[in-house]
C-alpha cells in the first residue's frame, strides 16, 4: 500500500512539473509568437497605393501622370459619435448630414464616405485631418491624368481600375511604373472596435519609377496635326505615322488614326485602343519596299545607276505580263530613271539579276518577317514568302513591293540602315528610367545596333538615288528646297480574301532628310483614301504631308536649309518656284492681306488660335511652288509689325 502511495505521487508530482513546464514554455518562450499570432486575427488593413510613375517626353514633359486623389474611409465601430462626426465632416465634404450619417450607420466593417470623400482635395484633406476624427481614415488614390488630351494615345497606353498596365508603354513597362502598395494597420475586435492600447502601424507606399520616352513633344504634334488635316481631307479608313532618329532608333513620334481619348478610353472600340496600327498592322509595302531591292543590287554589283533599260510598259515572266503603272511605260531610261520614275519593269529586271536567294537574304537582313523589338507591346510580324516556293513570278512581284507583308516600323528601320551607313537599329521608345522622387536614372537605354545590311558606299549611293526620285522624279511633291529629302513613294493594292480589292489601296511615302547626312527619318501610309480629284498615288496624297512633317521637325530642330543637293526638276506644267512672304509677328488680319496681295498665289491655313501669327511654315524666305499652302500658327498678344508695302511683290 506505501509503495502504491508512492508511485502514486511520483506520478501527480510528474505531472505537475510537466504543466509546470509547459506554462513556462508558453508564457516565456512562446510569448511573443503567440502574440503576433493572435494579433493576425485582430489586425485590419486598410491599403496605401503607391503614385504610380508618370511618363514623359524627351525633355522631361509629362505626357500623363497620376494626379493625387485622396479618399475617406470610416471604420463603423470606432466612430462612437457617428452623428458629430457626420456634422464636421458635412461642410468640408459638401453633403448633406443624413448621407454620411447613414453611410456611417452600415453594418459594415469599412465603408468609403462617397460622392464626395472620393478623391478629394489638398485643401479638404488639411482640413480633415486637423479635425483628428476617431475611425475617420485617409487612403491616396489615384487617377491618370493627359495634359495633352488623346496625343500619342497608343504609344502612352491606358490603366485599369487596380491601377495596373493594359495597353502600350502602361503594359510594357508595368512593373516599372506600378510601385509597391503601403499600408495602415491597427487592431480591432471582430466588429471593428479599437484593441485598448495597440495603436496602428502605418506602412508607407512605394512610388513608381517615371519613365521618359524618346518622343518629341513638337514633332508629336506637328505628325498628329498632319494626320487630322488628311483625314478631313481623303476620309480613309485609317492612318499612321512614324517619325525616327536613324543614327539611334530613337523614335522622336508616333501616331495612329483612329485614335481616342485615354482618359475615357473606355467609350472607344476595343481594335482602336488596343491596337497601334504603326507596329501591328501587316500590308503589303508597295514601292517603298523597293529601296530592298534596290540597296540589294547596288552591294551584290548587279547594277549600274547609269545603265541603259528600256521599258516597253510590261514585263513578262513565266507567260504572265506584269504591267508598269504607266501606259505605254518609260521607254529608254537609266536606272536611276527607273528608281526616280518607280519603273516596276526595272526593278523586275533587278530582282532577276539578284536572283530569290539573294534577294530574300537581303530582305531578312534588312529585318522583315520578324519583330523589331521595339518596347511596345504587340508588334506583329510580317510575312514572307518560303524562299523554296518562290518562283518567277512570286521573285517579280517581291522585287517591286507585291506579295509581301510588312509592319510601318520594319519600314523605317530599314529605311534607318540606309539613311545611317547600313547599320539596322533596334527601335525605342523609352531612353532612361527615373527615380519618382530624387529624378535620378535608374536604367537607360542604349542605341542597339543590330547588324550591318549593306557597305557605307553602298547606302551613299542609295541615299543619293532616293534624293533624285524627291527633287526629279515621283516624289517631287516632298520637295522643299534647301532639305535635301530622299524618298520613295508606295502605292499598293489591298489583298482581302486571296483576291485585290478593286479600288482600295494603301498610299504611302517614306523619306528621310537632309539626304547626306540624315537627321530624321519620316513614314506616312493612309489606308483608303477618298481624294476628290480621285487620283489616288502615294505621291500624290503621302509625299506632300511628309515633306511637311520633315520640314517642321527640322526646322523644330535647328536646321537651317543649305543651297547643297541636287536642285529641283521642274517639268511642263509644274509651278515655279516663288519666295514664301514673312507672316510672323503680323496680326491675323495683316496675314491674310500680305498672302493675297503676294504675287505668289499662296494659301494660308490657319492653325491653333489668337489674333497673331506667333509662327510659320514654311519661314519667311524660303523657296515653295506657286500654289502652295502657307501654315501660320496662331498664338495671343499683340502683333509686332506692320505689312512693309514696298515689299508686297515679293
Amino acid at each position: 500500500m506505501r509503495r502504491r502511495l508512492v508511485l502514486l505521487l511520483l506520478v501527480l508530482l510528474g505531472a505537475i512539473l510537466v504543466l509546470v513546464g509547459r506554462l513556462v514554455f508558453v508564457q516565456l518562450i512562446q510569448s511573443s509568437w503567440l502574440s503576433g499570432e493572435a494579433k493576425k486575427t485582430w489586425d485590419r488593413k486598410i491599403e496605401l497605393s503607391g503614385i504610380r510613375g508618370s511618363i514623359l517626353d524627351d525633355d522631361g514633359q509629362p505626357l500623363t501622370y497620376t494626379a493625387s486623389a485622396p479618399s475617406i474611409i470610416a471604420v463603423r465601430a470606432q466612430v462612437k459619435d457617428k452623428a458629430g462626426t457626420a456634422k464636421a465632416l458635412a461642410p468640408i465634404l459638401k453633403m448633406p448630414e443624413g448621407t454620411i450619417l447613414k453611410q456611417l450607420e452600415k453594418k459594415q466593417l469599412m465603408t468609403y464616405i462617397k460622392p464626395g470623400g472620393k478623391r478629394i482635395s489638398q485643401e479638404q484633406l488639411t482640413q480633415i485631418r486637423k479635425l483628428n476624427l476617431p475611425g475617420v481614415y485617409i487612403t491616396e488614390e489615384g487617377k491618370r491624368a493627359y495634359p495633352y488630351g488623346d496625343l500619342a494615345a497608343q504609344v502612352l497606353g491606358i490603366t485599369g481600375s487596380d491601377n495596373q498596365g493594359i495597353t502600350g508603354l502602361e503594359k510594357e513597362y508595368d512593373t516599372v511604373l506600378q510601385g509597391k502598395p503601403g499600408s495602415i494597420t491597427f487592431y480591432a475586435k471582430a466588429n471593428g472596435e479599437l484593441i485598448p492600447n495597440e495603436g496602428e502601424q502605418v506602412k508607407p507606399a512605394t512610388d513608381g519609377d517615371d519613365v521618359k520616352t524618346t518622343i518629341d513633344l513638337q514633332i508629336q504634334q506637328y505628325v498628329e496635326n498632319e494626320i487630322e488635316q488628311a483625314v478631313v481631307e481623303y476620309n480613309p479608313d485609317s492612318v499612321t505615322a512614324i517619325v525616327e532618329d536613324p543614327q539611334t532608333g530613337a523614335i522622336k513620334a508616333m501616331a495612329n488614326y483612329p485614335t481616342f481619348d485615354p482618359a475615357n478610353w473606355k467609350d472607344a472600340p476595343a481594335s482602336t485602343y488596343n491596337r497601334n496600327l504603326a507596329i501591328w498592322q501587316t500590308f503589303e509595302p508597295g514601292s517603298t519596299f523597293k529601296i530592298v531591292t534596290l540597296s540589294a543590287a547596288v552591294q551584290e554589283n548587279k547594277v549600274n545607276l547609269q545603265d541603259k533599260f528600256y521599258d516597253p510598259g510590261y514585263y513578262e515572266v513565266a507567260g504572265h505580263r506584269i504591267r508598269c503603272w504607266k501606259a505605254g511605260g518609260h521607254g529608254s531610261e537609266t536606272f536611276l530613271n527607273v528608281v526616280e520614275n518607280s519603273c516596276n519593269p526595272g526593278f523586275i529586271a533587278l530582282g532577276e539579276r539578284l536572283g530569290k536567294n539573294t534577294l530574300f537574304s537581303y530582305i531578312k537582313k534588312f529585318g522583315f518577317g520578324h519583330k523589331t523589338g521595339i518596347d511596345l507591346p504587340g508588334e506583329g510580324n510580317g510575312i514572307l514568302f518560303n524562299v523554296n516556293k518562290v518562283g518567277p513570278l512570286e521573285l517579280a512581284t517581291t522585287a517591286f513591293g507585291q506579295g509581301v507583308s510588312v509592319t510601318p516600323i520594319q519600314q523605317v528601320m530599314a529605311m534607318g540602315a540606309v539613311a545611317n551607313g547600313g547599320k539596322l537599329m533596334k527601335p525605342y521608345v523609352v531612353q532612361d528610367v527615373l527615380n519618382h522622387d530624387t529624378g535620378k536614372v535608374v536604367s537607360q537605354t542604349k542605341p542597339d545596333v543590330v547588324r550591318q545590311v549593306i557597305s557605307p558606299s553602298t547606302a551613299k549611293l542609295v541615299r543619293s538615288a532616293l534624293e533624285s526620285v524627291v527633287a526629279r522624279g515621283s516624289g517631287s511633291k516632298a520637295y522643299k528646297a534647301g532639305l535635301r529629302i530622299g524618298g520613295k513613294t508606295g502605292t499598293a493594292q489591298v489583298a482581302k480574301n486571296g483576291r485585290y480589292e478593286s479600288g482600295h489601296y494603301i498610299v504611302s511615302f517614306i523619306g528621310m532628310a537632309p539626304a547626306n547626312n540624315p537627321k530624321l527619318i519620316a513614314y506616312l501610309a493612309i489606308d483608303n483614301p477618298h481624294p476628290k480629284n480621285g487620283v489616288v498615288f502615294g505621291g500624290v496624297i503621302a509625299a506632300p504631308i511628309v515633306g511637311n512633317i520633315l520640314e517642321d521637325s527640322l526646322e523644330h530642330m535647328g536646321y537651317m536649309p543649305t543651297n547643297d543637293g541636287i536642285p529641283k526638276l521642274y517639268k511642263y506644267g509644274d509651278n515655279v518656284p516663288v519666295t514664301v512672304p514673312n507672316f510672323q509677328g503680323l496680326s491675323l488680319a495683316d496675314a491674310k492681306k500680305l498672302a493675297l496681295q503676294s504675287s505668289a498665289h499662296l494659301k494660308v491655313n490657319l492653325q491653333g488660335s489668337g489674333k497673331t501669327v506667333v509662327a510659320q511654315s514654311p519661314v519667311g524666305g524660303s523657296k515653295v511652288d506657286d500654289g502652295s499652302t502657307i501654315r501660320l500658327f496662331l498664338g495671343d498678344g499683340p502683333s509686332t509689325r506692320k505689312i512693309d508695302k514696298s515689299k508686297q511683290n515679293q
